[in-house]
């Protein structure tokens, strides 16, 4: 009897930083702000843990084409209100020179529950993630693809990374906003369960210990969500540029069509160790795209560029069938463009080198970052 396939439903969530269009730091989001955008956008849109931040998330498209409108009207809207109080929106998962300690969370009882639960360590929480959620349909299969699906997590953190700067200083990795979350409980790559029921009794331990409510207050890079029958992919920066984001969304929707259909076939990708799934999650987190990662099968490691060639030509079926062709053959050409951190490192270069002092070549770099976030819209 053949396997029904899933719907392969695509979401993505955002969250951006605002900042004033004069000095480029931080800002507050005003509640007229908020109110504004709600109410064009309803439930579409959310403050964040900071008052700095705001949260999109698309409805559930059923493919990439879909997600594009509604991520561009969400990404326009944002852009278009934050104007009027003289703000703008960028999507990068650390802010170039803010302060973390000048912040303050939102007055919200989930934030409030959160500030009081986690201390200091919610605190520097000064970071912006995406996440993409997939429709899998029943349980087991989400757990089945979850256990299979790790592996790839690191190559869609080098893909995504866009946070080199923290606190007006070069960190010298890619993605320094995973430094800051793994500080927090339940994170990091998800445990391998034998079972849906597995996991569901795992987080039982937790919930009727009350410890936690549900298992939305597990933060892992991969989860099935706690409220929709989707795997959520929560381990990418967010990327400044709308289209690099429907590409990445792309890739992780026909990987996971592409694990389906091995499971169709009584197949399965080779599972690995999380110790070693870790080790290509750091060099993802310390160097992006530019110096590859291990081949575990292989016993080498392999430039971005075999990489990319390599899912194109391995997914290749499964982005016809979902009609995303186009944002995977964009791969190459993302990758030879840089991470979103490689060119903010460029930008920073480039200004101090025209004389510039090193704040003002920070402050080009949100100017950058503003470009980026209305290039595609």
């Amino acid at each position: 009897m053949a396997i029904q396939e899933p719907p392969f439903s695509i979401g993505i969530e955002e969250e951006y930083l605002l900042v004033d269009n004069d000095t480029l730091d931080l800002a507050v989001a005003p509640e007229a702000l908020m109110e504004a955008c709600r109410a064009e956008l309803q439930g579409q849109v959310s403050p964040e843990f900071l008052q700095c931040q705001i949260e999109i998330g698309t409805q559930v498209c059923e493919n990439i084409h879909e997600a594009r409108e509604d991520l561009k009207r969400l990404r326009s809207c944002v852009a278009r209100v934050a104007d009027g109080f003289g703000l703008s929106p960028i999507a990068v998962s650390c802010h170039p020179f803010a302060d973390w300690k000048d912040q303050h969370h939102t007055d919200k009882e989930r934030y409030n529950a959160l500030a009081k639960d986690l201390g200091g360590v919610v605190r520097r929480m000064l970071i912006c993630g995406m996440h993409v959620h997939v429709g899998l349909g029943g349980d087991d299969m989400r757990t089945d693809i979850m256990n299979q699906f790790s592996y790839f997590l690191p190559h869609l953190l080098a893909l995504s990374a866009s946070s080199p700067f923290w606190q007006g200083q070069d960190t010298g990795l890619a993605s320094y906003r995973l430094t800051i979350f793994d500080n927090l409980p339940r994170t990091g790559l998800p445990p391998t369960f034998p079972s849906f029921a597995d996991y569901e009794r795992t987080v039982d331990v937790l919930v009727d210990l009350n410890v936690i409510e549900d298992s939305s207050k597990i933060w892992w890079d991969l989860r099935p969500s706690a409220h929709y029958p989707t795997l959520e992919t929560r381990i990418c920066d967010v990327n400044p540029r709308l289209e690099d984001t429907l590409t990445i969304a792309a890739l992780i929707q026909t990987l996971s069509r592409m694990l389906f259909r091995l499971r169709a076939k009584n197949q399965r990708w080779r599972q690995y160790d999380n110790f070693l799934i870790e080790e290509n999650r750091w060099r993802a987190q310390r160097y992006g795209t530019s110096e590859g990662l291990i081949d575990f099968g292989l016993r080498e490691i392999a430039s971005f560029e075999t990489l990319v060639d390599e899912f194109i030509e391995m997914t290749r079926e499964d982005a016809e069938k979902l009609g995303c062709l186009n944002e995977i053959a964009r791969l190459p050409e993302m990758l030879a463009r840089g991470t979103s951190a490689d060119r903010q490192r460029a930008v920073f270069q480039g200004s101090q080198a025209n004389g510039n002092t090193k704040h003002e070549a920070m402050q080009d770099v949100v100017r950058h970052l503003i470009e980026e976030f209305h290039a595609d819209l």
